[in-house]
């Protein structure tokens, strides 16, 4: 065998990929450490390009459809009228959400309280012996006078000054995380601006990168899953929205028809909370029950079984095709992503599971394929 540079070369990267394993594996906290404070630096565009690439979702759909033709005019304004458009129906989705959502909740913690009210008074009425055997369990006079305040006011006083100081170092750090999130968030939206505004540009300096420092194969191969990951993930934003204003149109016109309390606002809030896949609705149920059972504990009975029935519509029928289809994944592997990713990551795994899935699944058969037309496997026994 012939030692030169050409065929040691495999040899001394493996060495050096073991002695940096190694290396690693006993200096962990060193690594964490180091992987936090880069993640740290980099999270604000990280932030941004994930609000580029959902805000790209319907700015291209109103790009394509009022500058249908492109002519030298159109090219230029295009894309600004179209991202600022896409920002306003945000922001007044945003707050017609809200603008229903808040004050009606608002309303129904007063109609509770109001409840609570009228129970006790009715209580005292009906039952005024009960205030007399309270008043009896409390403490007289000369038990009051028993005890020892000088020395219950000391130990409340070194309480209150062993106590300060840590809840002035929380208020510190709770506003500190505060801020730092805020301005985190405002970094990478007006990173995911500029991210808009130049993406072709951006995605050709990428794809010059990419050949210039990757095998030509290589460099096709990540462009092509890049490509069909940015497809899956853009049909599931479409997809989980379309679902969303479905099920929240289904609610309206049944909580009208049937005439339930609050059935705009009950709509909405689950249309919102739906956007969370296949569980989501549930949190709009239990604020929907809340509200309605202010109103008549019976309408609230009813409301579930009105629920429960949608649900099962939405689970079996309406999600599986109308989400399934639009990331090309069988329904089967759509309920077991969004129960894995939710038992790994929450509610966050949930949205990001079902289209990383739908990538895996895809570049699985297309390898399988191309490996059982090499091993040339009859059809037949495949059925």
């Amino acid at each position: 065998m012939e030692f030169n540079l050409k065929t040691m070369k495999p040899f001394f990267l493996l060495v050096a990929f073991g002695v940096l394993l190694y290396w690693g594996l006993q200096n962990l906290s060193f690594l964490s450490s180091i992987l936090g404070a880069v993640l740290g630096l980099i999270a604000p565009f990280l932030l941004g390009g994930c609000i580029a690439f959902i805000l790209n979702v319907p700015m291209k759909r109103i790009e394509t459809t009022l500058f249908p033709k492109p002519t030298k005019i159109s090219q230029k304004i295009k894309r600004p009228f179209s991202l600022l458009l896409t920002l306003i129906l945000l922001l007044a989705l945003i707050g017609v959400v809200f603008g229903l959502i808040i004050p009606e909740l608002g309303n129904s913690f007063l109609t509770l309280r109001n409840n609570v009210i009228r129970f006790l008074v009715s209580f005292e009425q009906q039952h005024p012996a009960f205030l007399d055997q309270f008043v009896s369990y409390l403490p007289t006079a000369e038990e009051l006078a028993a005890v020892d305040w000088e020395g219950l006011a000391k130990k409340a006083l070194s309480f209150l000054g062993s106590g300060a100081g840590s809840l002035i170092n929380s208020t510190v750090s709770v506003a500190s995380h505060i801020f730092n999130g805020l301005l985190t968030f405002f970094i990478g939206f007006v990173f995911s601006i500029y991210l808009l505004l130049q993406k072709e540009k951006v995605g050709r300096q990428v794809k010059q990168l990419l050949y210039a420092y990757l095998p030509e194969k290589a460099a096709d191969r990540i462009l092509s899953i890049a490509g069909l990951s940015s497809k899956t993930f853009a049909s599931f934003l479409s997809g989980q929205c379309t679902e969303a204003v479905i099920l929240g149109l289904l609610f309206f016109i049944c909580m009208t028809i049937f005439r339930f309390p609050y059935a705009l606002m009950i709509s909405v809030l689950i249309a919102v909370t739906a956007l969370i896949p296949i569980f989501g609705a549930f949190i709009g149920c239990f604020i929907g029950c809340f509200m309605i059972l202010m109103t008549s504990p019976i309408k609230m009975l009813w409301f579930i079984v009105l629920f429960l029935t949608l649900q099962q519509l939405e689970g079996n029928l309406i999600y599986p095709k109308v989400v399934g289809n639009s990331v090309g994944l069988p329904s089967i592997w759509v309920f077991a992503a969004v129960s894995i990713g939710g038992s790994a990551f929450g509610v966050a795994g949930m949205l990001l599971f079902i289209p990383l899935c739908s990538v895996l699944y895809t570049l699985l058969r297309e390898n399988s394929q191309e490996r059982l037309k090499r091993k040339k496997i009859a059809k037949q026994k495949l059925l």
